[in-house]
């Protein structure tokens, strides 16, 4: 599985795992409705389990992904300051390209 993490999102991403409370935490892209052929997506700090894959992304940040969910393989994290500060979790492999 593959995750890519741009460098805005990253910048984010780690002050938030560098806080004391998430230390221990990992970043896990989840599901959070599917239709179709795509989804849309979300993020929240965990501990993998079994079930997931802990991807080491280029930016030092650990992903966790679950394995049973194709559509998490090959997501994009960015983080966007226009026209609303926010991240958007994207998978370009899979022609998602943004929500619609």
């Amino acid at each position: 599985m593959n995750c890519k993490i741009t460098r805005s999102a990253a910048k984010v991403l780690l002050k938030e795992l560098a806080e004391e409370d998430n230390k221990d935490m990992k970043l896990r892209v989840i599901i959070t409705h599917s239709h179709g052929d795509h989804a849309h997506y979300g993020l929240e700090l965990d501990e993998p389990t079994e079930q997931d894959e802990v991807i080491m992304t280029d930016k030092d940040i650990e992903v966790i992904l679950a394995k049973d969910q194709p559509l998490l393989d090959g997501v994009k994290i960015d983080y966007l300051f226009l026209p609303e500060e926010g991240f958007v979790i994207t998978n370009p492999s899979k022609g998602n390209t943004g929500d619609h």
